[in-house]
């Protein structure tokens, strides 16, 4: 679905992600949404580990935007990142 010139940005997520990264992660993109009109943020995955942590890292990185009005989409997932977030029941969350 196109989005409205200047509502979207984009993001990197490097790997790999490990538990700890999590709350840093998210605060960061917090603050990347704050004062933003942002309706998509493309999450760039091409360097994560397909594995329960990232999709962790994801789900929270999706709660995030919802809470600032914008969808995270992702953007270079493998397939076997698709499928782990498929498997885990996420892939309506976290569309491309």
């Amino acid at each position: 679905m196109p989005t409205p010139e200047g509502s979207e940005l984009t993001f990197i997520v490097n790997g790999p992600v490990v538990r700890a990264d999590l709350p840093g992660l998210y605060q960061r993109v917090c603050c990347l949404l704050d004062g933003r009109d942002a309706a998509v943020a493309f999450c760039q995955v091409q360097r994560v580990n397909a594995d329960a942590v990232t999709v962790d890292a994801l789900a929270r990185l999706q709660l995030a935007a919802l809470r600032h009005g914008c969808q995270v989409r992702l953007r270079g997932a493998s397939d076997e990142l698709r499928e782990l977030v498929g498997f885990m029941g996420l892939g309506a969350v976290l569309p491309d």
